[in-house]
């Protein structure tokens, strides 16, 4: 099972590089993710969740592959994900 969200956005690029942050910041607090920058991917990951979220200049895309056991759960964790990526980007 997977998540597959594209979420276009119109910051410029330090701006919107922070507001993933503060998405994976969210997203941790609430699911224990890890997340780390490779370039401009923000990678997230915890037992079962393998993620990321790619920055581009007008769009970012979050996928994210659920293991077995949280695949339950895909429906909050999106809903989260979207809600927090409104929140950030509008």
């Amino acid at each position: 099972m997977s998540i597959d969200i594209r979420h276009s956005h119109s910051l410029p690029h330090a701006k919107a590089r922070k507001a993933v942050e503060e998405v994976a910041e969210k997203l941790s607090e609430r699911f224990d993710f890890d997340y780390a920058w490779d370039g401009d991917t923000l990678n997230f990951n915890r037992s079962g969740v393998d993620g990321k979220i790619a920055l581009a200049p007008k769009s970012l895309h979050v996928t994210a592959k659920l293991g077995f056991l949280v695949s339950a759960f895909k429906g909050p964790i999106e809903n989260e994900i979207r809600r927090v990526l409104d929140e950030r980007f509008g």
